[in-house]
Formats: C-alpha cells, sequence, structure tokens
C-alpha cells in the first residue's frame, strides 16, 4: 500500500458521545453531530456537542457547516484509508462500527487454494470498507452495489490507497439478480460479504424486505462459496431479524443447501456491533453473524 501522498491527511475516528437520538465523532479535530437512531432513550453525557464543526438535520435532510468540511480527509480504518465526506442522507461513507468485522475479513485462512487467488464476494457494498480490508490481505473482490454514487466511491477509497489497478471488479447492479446470475455462470467465492438494508427498493422499484428477503439471498450465499468451504459476514440493522435468527437459519438450513460440506467444521461467532465513546459508554449499531465451514485458521 502506497500512502506517502496522503500521510498528512490521515485522521483518527472516536465516538466522543451520543444521546437525544444523535451521536457525536470525532475525525482528528473536526467534530461531527448526526443522528443516531440507537440513541434515543438516552441521555449525552458530555458538554462537547456546543463545538461541532458539522451536524445533519434529518427533517430537512441539510447539513450545517460551522466549519467547512476538510477537502480531503482519510481516516485510518486499520491497514487502509477511508475517505470521508458529507453526504444528503447524513452518512459520511464510513461505518466504523464495523471495525471488528474488517479485522475478521483480513484474518489469514489455511484452505486448499493458492492466497493469491482467493475471490471475495461482497454485497450490498456501499463505499467499500469490507471491500478495502479484503484487498489489502491479498483477496480479488467483486463489488456489488444498486446505487452508482456508491460504486464510484468505492473506487475513489481504493484510490486514496494507492491502488491503481485495484483487483477489484465494481459492479452496479442488484445484489439478488447479480448472485443468481453469477450461480448459473457457476462461479465460486471463498468470502462473501453482506449488510442488506432493513428496507428499500431495488432498481427496477421492487420493495426490499430484510425479514422476509434476507433468506433466498443467504441461500443464493450459500450456493456461491466454493467446494472446499469458506465465509461468509453478515451484518444487519432491524429490530425484526438479530443474529440467533440468522445463525439457526444457517444451523438448519444450510446442510440441506450444502449436502456436499462438512458440518462438523461449521463455526459460527454472533453479536452485536457496537461504538464506544470515550467515557466507555457502548453504542449498539446492529448484529452480526460470521460463519465459516472447511477452513483452519492460522
Amino acid at each position: 500500500m502506497n500512502l506517502s501522498s496522503h500521510i498528512q491527511t490521515i485522521v483518527p475516528y472516536q465516538l466522543v458521545d451520543f444521546g437525544n437520538g444523535r451521536k457525536l465523532e470525532s475525525f482528528g479535530d473536526y467534530l461531527v453531530d448526526r443522528p443516531s437512531p440507537a440513541a434515543e432513550s438516552v441521555r449525552p453525557s458530555s458538554g462537547a456537542w456546543s463545538g461541532a464543526d458539522a451536524r445533519f438535520e434529518s427533517e430537512n435532510k441539510t447539513w450545517l457547516f460551522r466549519r467547512p468540511f476538510p477537502e480531503l480527509m482519510l481516516v485510518d480504518a486499520g491497514g487502509f484509508v477511508m475517505p470521508i465526506r458529507p453526504t444528503p442522507f447524513g452518512h459520511l461513507g464510513w461505518f466504523p462500527e464495523q471495525a471488528e468485522n474488517w479485522r475478521w475479513l483480513k484474518m489469514k485462512v489455511n484452505s486448499n487454494n493458492d492466497p493469491s487467488t482467493l475471490e471475495a464476494l461482497n454485497l450490498f457494498a456501499y463505499t467499500g470498507a469490507s471491500t478495502m480490508a479484503l484487498v489489502s490481505s491479498g483477496f480479488r473482490v467483486t463489488h456489488v452495489d444498486a446505487a452508482k454514487p456508491n460504486v464510484v466511491a468505492a473506487g475513489a477509497a481504493a484510490q486514496a490507497n494507492g491502488w491503481t489497478e485495484p483487483p477489484i471488479r465494481f459492479i452496479v447492479d442488484d445484489a439478488v439478480k447479480y448472485s443468481a446470475r453469477e450461480i448459473r455462470r457457476g462461479r465460486r467465492y471463498h468470502t462473501i460479504v453482506m449488510d442488506p438494508p432493513a428496507y428499500g427498493h431495488g432498481p427496477d422499484g421492487r420493495a426490499w424486505r430484510l425479514e422476509r428477503d434476507v433468506w433466498p439471498l443467504i441461500d443464493q450465499a450459500l450456493a456461491l462459496i466454493q467446494e472446499t468451504g469458506g465465509r461468509i459476514l453478515i451484518t444487519g440493522h432491524t429490530e425484526t431479524v438479530d443474529e440467533k435468527y440468522v445463525r439457526d437459519y444457517l444451523r438448519t438450513e444450510g446442510p440441506q443447501r450444502r449436502p456436499d460440506w462438512d458440518w462438523a467444521t461449521a463455526r459460527y461467532r454472533i453479536g452485536r456491533s457496537c461504538l464506544e465513546s470515550k467515557d466507555g459508554r457502548r453504542l449498539d449499531a446492529g448484529f452480526f453473524v460470521r460463519f465459516e465451514i472447511g477452513l483452519n485458521p492460522l
């Protein structure tokens, strides 16, 4: 990775405080105040909010700036960097609650594959932090998102990491439709990542609901894992589906979908992703399920 031209722009991230439905975050010395539904039922614990440099108002989808947002800001993501920019939806292109999952994705594993040929599929890939984590550890990645601006942002993230010719296929497409085509093509992957939204609409206008539509997508992911086994990371943000539902689905349906695997080697790690504030409080940020089969971690 060549970051020499960007060293001065890389800043650390910290959740400063949260409460009353909002969170206060620092990127270096720049403070951002934005909505956080998970913080609705708690109170803030610090007086730092008055110093916010940027604030997002969800009612009218407007950013208010006390100090201009830096032209080029890169945040340290632990082995790679991510560009930070305000979006019209209140996001910044950065989801730090996924840091533990990025570390898991970067873990080296023993398999029957040459490590230099390991393939990963990232569905609902957004701005691509999981893609960058995988590339930084030697994977070739197919990055799929239905929103072109997200895919463009992922390309910018690769450039920010010094990858002028990254081993990434950038695909603007519906995750379910693309996965179905990959199954018909006979494609197989070592690692599959998915972070589907709680609800939304596909390019054809069809409504997506996680509690209804995630299960066929998991079936597709099982079909796309290579014959010798692999990994699946599933994350989500909804009250209607949690990590135990997803784990139990894999346990019960998996052996029927992939009877060719040795299910005695299956491993599951489930839990809640969280952000920790400066005073040690934890803000819930959704569930995760890490599934492995046929692999022996180093």
